[in-house]
């Protein structure tokens, strides 16, 4: 197949883009199918969001944070003294 150059291809792809009647792509085709029969329900721009799960306090996740390191120091100083020297 012989190469087009720049001005043949450019041409067109020119002539296809000013096609007065342009085909819908396959999933136009299927939603407007689809939409014929059972059309969408309006959604408002902005909805209204979805119930939220109360947040843990912030004293609670540093507590916990704080008991974890505790712990851990605890943890560390019993080996240390249980190890014999």
């Amino acid at each position: 197949m012989p190469e087009q150059d720049d001005a043949e291809r450019e041409f067109d792809l020119k002539w296809a883009d000013d096609a007065t009647h342009k085909e819908p792509s396959a999933r136009a085709r299927m939603l407007a199918a689809r939409w014929k029969e059972n059309p969408p329900e309006p959604v408002p721009f902005r909805g209204d969001p979805g119930p939220v799960a109360p947040r843990r306090s912030s004293w609670a996740s540093t507590a916990l944070v704080l008991g974890c390191v505790i712990a851990t120091i605890l943890l560390l100083g019993y080996v240390r003294f249980r190890a014999p020297y």
